[in-house]
């Protein structure tokens, strides 16, 4: 795969990271354990593992309910944003540790977090509005193109084009 495809799946798995921070390296643990990214021998080779897999995958489950809940706090507050940054940073690693684009990607999913985490925010502002306050039928299509997403970048690492 070239450098530059593995970037942008890099920065696109940070976009899901900035719209649902756990989904991202959920997907990539998914990825590692149906062996469709290689990261066997790497430092990310445990992200393979079925008790990795099995903890990040409540963990993301968790966040997609939490996220639901009145007092949740919006994803821009420093905390939310830093966790957010922190895990698209990870999760583009982990992509491009595959390819041997480690450093790269994690600047690239670190970037794709932000832009996944500000234009999230505002999207599903706007939708809500547009939808009337309703904002639980907006969250839940959120969650759809995150997971969606997440599942679409981790099957294109499989074809390894």
């Amino acid at each position: 795969m070239t450098h530059y495809l593995v970037l942008l799946l890099a920065l696109l798995i940070g976009v899901v990271a900035g719209l649902r921070a756990l989904t991202a390296p959920a997907v990539l643990a998914w990825a590692a354990l149906l062996h469709w990214i290689n990261l066997d021998g790497t430092w990310a080779s445990w992200m393979g593992h079925p008790v990795t897999v099995t903890l990040l995958t409540i963990l993301a489950l968790i966040e997609l309910v939490t996220d639901k809940l009145p007092s949740t706090p919006d994803r821009t507050i420093a905390a939310q944003f830093g966790a957010r940054i922190l895990l698209g940073a990870f999760s583009g690693a982990v992509l491009g540790t595959a390819w041997a684009y480690r450093w790269s990607s994690l600047g690239a999913g670190m970037i794709g977090a932000v832009l996944g985490t500000v234009g999230g925010y505002q999207a599903r502002k706007r939708l809500t509005s547009a939808a009337g306050g309703h904002d639980l039928s907006v969250a839940l299509l959120e969650d759809m193109v995150a997971v969606l997403g997440g599942f679409g970048i981790a099957a294109l690492t499989a074809l390894d084009l």
